[in-house]
């Protein structure tokens, strides 16, 4: 969540953390035992301060949890095959962009009842977290586990090299017509291989060996989460009618139109790479820790990747102020969700009651890798970042502020997410033009006919 550009590196082998030892991640077999379940998630980063949690849990309940870690696209495929062979984890990390299926599916276990009974206070979580995750049959699917926002990554020493300031970065503006001072910056980071920047007369624009922002390739598809997202939003333009449950998109207006034609003129000039090596390197890390890109828009689950390395002085900077004087990011989170086959449902809700409680959100918290769903672990979060040394405040601010979008909940993701995204991909290319764009749309909004 290609998913929607969230935490989406592949890691082929499946790591199992071995808090209880057990096969294959068969609930059959490990959650028919009402003293021990399994557990599923993606982000390696994240294994070491889950551990702790589940023995923290398993100290408290006597339930041993076996958490087992996948990469991305492993993660789904397991999880599909698992529900069809009825042997899918007890309690599994879950998507926005999947959850609309998996609730249709009645792949997941309605917590509702469970959360009246127990008297979970649903308030202590940042605004809007908690509901993400209701069916439209009123069923709640998960509780929440933690949010994310995108940000600017940016090399220290580049950007002083072109002259900038780290509170320059922190009010940069863009529009549609001559970028604003935020292209004026991209273009004097890009530097050719002659040494010349994109602000220079005589840069060559064929021969770049700094391009001055990074182009995701994880962030090419229909969210636009690391690409093209933030400034479509703020430029005054939403997905579709109104999320969740997204019923009449928006792909073909001309306030996206306008935004891409502009993203699409970063990558003319040069300042921004191609679409085809993007794609080619899906994720820009390591093309930045090698120099080759300058800043790269990313996610606030990257942090310790780029804020964490010491061969690239790396800081961050907000997403830039669009047209309507204001800055955006989409808002993303993820829960923890039960399988509706889990043979131990009891267990399985004790463990996703404490993932969601201030005692295990507040040690995912001293692990400055994430920032936690409930409000007092997010304050947790940003002052264990800060002793490290990082200053996350570009992921935070938006929050703060109230700039943020939700990403698009809807039925049909799939199809549309795939239809849109090859749209778009092909306009940045400049293979079509607006009119692929209007067929994508009309195209997805005949799903919901």
């Amino acid at each position: 969540m290609n998913n929607l550009s969230r935490r989406t590196r592949v890691l082929a082998l499946a790591a199992v953390l071995p808090v209880a030892l057990a096969g294959c991640g068969a609930s059959g077999d490990a959650g028919a035992s009402g003293d021990s379940i399994t557990y599923w998630l993606w982000d390696t980063n994240q294994q070491p301060a889950y551990a702790q949690c589940a023995a923290d849990f398993q100290e408290e309940t006597g339930i041993e949890v076996t958490i087992e870690q996948y990469g991305w696209a492993d993660y789904w495929q397991g999880l599909t095959t698992g529900f069809a062979s009825g042997t899918a984890p007890d309690v599994f990390t879950d998507h926005l962009s999947y959850f609309p299926e998996l609730a249709a599916q009645g792949q997941l276990l309605d917590l509702s009842d469970r959360i009246e009974e127990d008297g979970l206070d649903l308030s202590i979580y940042q605004d809007g977290l908690a509901d993400l995750w209701v069916g439209q049959d009123g069923g709640r699917y998960g509780l929440p586990k933690d949010f994310d926002t995108v940000g600017l990554f940016y090399s220290e020493e580049a950007v002083a090299d072109a002259g900038y300031t780290p509170e320059q970065l922190a009010e940069l503006e863009w529009n549609p017509d001559d970028g604003g001072t935020f292209e004026e910056l991209v273009a004097a980071l890009t530097v050719d291989e002659n040494g010349t920047r994109g602000n220079e007369p005589g840069f060559d624009k064929d021969n770049v060996a700094v391009y001055g922002l990074a182009l995701s390739g994880n962030g090419l598809n229909a969210a636009g989460q690391q690409t093209w997202a933030p400034y479509a939003l703020s430029n005054d333009w939403y997905f579709g009618d109104t999320t969740p449950w997204t019923t009449e998109w928006n792909f073909d207006d001309p306030r996206l139109v306008e935004t891409l034609t502009w993203y699409k003129h970063l990558i003319d000039e040069g300042y921004v790479p191609s679409v085809d090596i993007a794609l080619s390197e899906q994720d820009p890390l390591n093309g930045y820790l090698a120099g080759r890109y300058a800043a790269v828009t990313d996610g606030s689950w990257m942090n310790s990747s780029y804020l964490g390395q010491d061969d690239v002085p790396t800081k961050a900077a907000p997403t830039p102020i669009g047209p309507g004087g204001e800055r955006a990011s989409l808002f993303n989170g993820l829960s923890d969700g039960i399988w509706a086959g889990t043979g131990n449902p009891d267990g399985a809700w004790e463990w996703v009651k404490y993932l969601a409680s201030a005692d295990c959100q507040d040690v995912i918290a001293e692990s400055a890798v994430v920032f936690p769903a409930i409000k007092t672990s997010t304050e947790k979060a940003e002052q264990a970042f800060a002793d490290k040394g990082w200053d996350v405040d570009a992921f935070t601010r938006q929050v703060d502020e109230g700039t943020t979008a939700l990403l698009p909940i809807a039925d049909h993701w799939s199809e549309t997410n795939d239809t849109v995204t090859a749209a778009i991909e092909a306009f940045l290319k400049g293979a079509r033009g607006p009119e692929q764009l209007t067929e994508a749309n009309d195209a997805v909004n005949a799903l919901f006919e």
